[in-house]
């Protein structure tokens, strides 16, 4: 059989054991999920181990999402900020985005437990559309729940997980964004337990942040052993956007044990750190139970869970993953606050001198690069570009 190094797993300072990171984490759900969960993890655990279930991960991997993907020296933009920037290109993966690495290793779980029906959730649409993709591949069911406001703001992606045939329901409760999104795909796998639930961040009760931040760590896997082979060397520092947090623990996971490499992450700051503003949970938050895990998330006065704001619909997201709340109170993570402003500015410089759209998401990363490298010449740094642009072309920042 053959193996890559990022199929292995591991406990340790920074990681979960049972579901637990630190004191965050955990599962708090219905009894009729608690069950479903436990069991889920428990065939995870000795699914991922299986040599049918490898091969099939690493080949779909390489021959249908297109991996590795590329590190790319971004000669211009380095030029601009002057320091040595790197672009991991999630945005050249099928369906646009790092949202494909989770939805694969997923639904072959799916299949191997026998689901028959998938439901998720999607902000931006990129999880909605990776999970279409999917679902279409292997001839299963698909509902996806999303915003009605993102659902308006995203519209290519409404339009790309029909065409794939994916049910798309709309939701209206609260913003109509990703948190009424979650809320919604909740309530239906609730009501709907033999359903598979493939859960596109992060965040969420146990298994699901395990398992996500498991199949997303092939992005940091690959980006080691590129950097070490352009430059002979790990990278100064990473720096990623964080909503829920799939894309940056995926870059993060496997440098974050090199104690000389500096590690930030950009928060969607919206129109600044004021609560109901802005979608900074880990600058503005505090811990509490949302969803389904211990970890932080934006909260009123009574400690209750208030709405986001973000311009880009992926990071517009009051919680976030339990294992970035732990790196938060270790300190090995950085999280930085950038405004929609920073973060349309960067969307459209990476444009002009690199040719590259990226998504307004992963233009919150390089708005934050150019932010803190200014002042710190000649370093090599590594940038998630999760996503592609396209589907921002038609907002309202133009």
């Amino acid at each position: 059989m053959e193996t890559l190094e990022y199929i292995e797993t591991k406990n340790t300072d920074f990681e979960s054991i049972n579901g637990n990171y630190g004191k965050y984490g955990g599962m708090y759900v219905p009894p009729v999920l608690e069950s479903i969960l436990k069991e889920l993890y428990e065939k995870f655990k000795i699914i991922i181990q299986t040599s049918s279930f490898q091969e099939e991960y690493i080949r779909l991997l390489k021959t249908y999402v297109g991996r590795p993907s590329p590190l790319y020296y971004s000669k211009r933009l380095s030029e601009h900020i002057g320091s040595k920037i790197y672009l991991k290109r999630e945005d050249l993966n099928h369906t646009g985005s790092h949202k494909i690495n989770n939805a694969i290793g997923q639904i072959l779980l799916a299949k191997h437990i026998g689901a028959e029906e998938i439901i998720a959730e999607t902000g931006a649409g990129q999880h909605g559309v990776a999970t279409a993709t999917v679902a279409a591949l292997f001839g299963i069911k698909c509902k996806v729940f999303m915003g009605k406001v993102d659902s308006e703001r995203q519209k290519m992606n409404v339009d790309r997980m029909k065409m794939l045939g994916a049910e798309v329901i709309l939701t209206k409760n609260g913003t109509a964004t990703l948190k009424d999104a979650v809320d919604a795909a909740l309530e239906y796998y609730i009501q709907n337990p033999n359903s598979y639930y493939l859960l596109g961040s992060q965040v969420g009760p146990h298994p699901y942040p395990t398992i996500v931040g498991y199949f997303q760590s092939v992005i940091g896997k690959e980006a080691k052993k590129q950097i070490l082979e352009a430059e002979g060397k790990l990278p100064d520092n990473l720096i990623a956007c964080i909503g829920g947090g799939s894309n940056a623990i995926g870059l993060f996971s496997e440098f974050l044990y090199d104690e000389n490499i500096q590690i930030y992450a950009a928060e969607g700051g919206g129109e600044g750190l004021i609560i109901g503003k802005t979608a900074a949970t880990l600058n503005m938050g505090k811990p509490t139970i949302f969803q389904g895990t211990f970890s932080y998330a934006l909260v009123d006065e009574n400690n209750e869970p208030v709405e986001a704001y973000s311009i880009a619909a992926g990071l517009d997201y009051p919680g976030v993953s339990p294992q970035h709340s732990l790196l938060k109170d270790e300190q090995r993570v950085k999280y930085h606050a950038v405004t929609d402003k920073e973060a349309i500015e960067a969307f459209k410089l990476l444009s002009v001198i690199e040719g590259i759209i990226p998504a307004i998401e992963s233009a919150h990363a390089v708005a934050l690069a150019i932010k803190l490298l200014k002042d710190k010449k000649n370093e090599i740094s590594i940038i998630n570009l999760s996503g592609r642009g396209d589907k921002d072309l038609d907002r309202e920042f133009f």
